[in-house]
């Protein structure tokens, strides 16, 4: 059975399991919806106290929010295995278990649950894409399409990594390090609002430390069809996506390393 194949038989597993129990996942998702509903208040209040920031309006500010909460939520969905695995694995001893198997480590952990509930957010997310296109002169054709759905790709190879990565922590912890967490959910706010309105040295950290300025800034200008007050060339905005999956990619190096050096745990 090829990876891809037996990938499916995780996901059909998982969501039979959920299925189990149809008004707990469907008040699980809707809670989760809800919750990440009241976020988008806070965006629309700030620009309700003070109109344009930095020039930029409301609408326009609403599809950075909807496209970076899509591509966390997708993330989210996919990548339990790696965010439970300090204590769901390596506190416990389970992964031994799991390096037993013939097959990779990380498509196991990919595979080990799917969320359901985390779609809340994901339909949240589209819902504020939906008003962003009502609010702000958005011209979706072909390309801009493409873009929000590249950029949108390339989001979720990014929060990955980051998930891989608080994963790999856990080699040297044990516990997977709550910190992880200012550059998952932290990445999330940040990305919410232009780039332009943040201090130089913190515009450096979100595009060249952790980019979520390349999975959500950049595209966005592209989309919009603006040039960047910043400065980056026009022909980069489109490419900038990129940087999620080289980030995922160096991410699984991390991994590889940890893995070299796990000398097993448990009770």
């Amino acid at each position: 059975m090829n990876g891809f194949r037996l990938y499916g038989r995780y996901v059909s597993a998982s969501i039979r399991a959920q299925a189990q129990y149809p008004a707990a996942t469907l008040l699980l998702t809707a809670g989760h919806l809800a919750a990440t509903a009241i976020e988008i208040l806070g965006v629309y209040a700030l620009f309700h106290r003070f109109g344009h920031v930095e020039g930029w309006t409301f609408g326009e500010a609403a599809l950075f929010y909807g496209l970076i909460n899509i591509s966390f939520s997708i993330a989210d969905l996919l990548s339990r295995g790696f965010d439970v695995f300090g204590s769901d694995f390596v506190r416990t001893g389970a992964f031994d278990r799991v390096l037993l198997r013939p097959r990779s480590a990380a498509l196991q952990l990919i595979g080990y649950e799917i969320r359901l509930s985390r779609v809340g957010r994901m339909l949240q997310g589209l819902a504020v894409v939906i008003l962003a296109t009502r609010l702000a002169p958005i011209d979706w054709d072909p390309a801009a399409v493409a873009i929000a759905v590249w950029a949108v790709a390339g989001g979720v190879a990014l929060f990955g990594g980051i998930l891989v990565l608080q994963a790999t922590l856990a080699f040297w912890t044990v516990e997977g390090l709550e910190v992880v967490n200012v550059l998952t959910y932290g990445g999330v706010q940040a990305a919410q609002y232009p780039l332009s309105i943040y201090a130089g040295w913190f515009r450096k950290v979100l595009t060249f430390g952790v980019p979520l300025a390349c999975v959500a800034y950049y595209p966005v200008l592209a989309i919009l069809k603006r040039p960047d007050p910043l400065g980056a060339p026009d022909w980069i905005l489109p490419l900038t996506p990129l940087a999620g999956f080289a980030f995922l990619a160096l991410s699984f190096l991390a991994w590889r390393a940890g893995m070299a050096r796990y000398a097993s745990t448990g009770s």
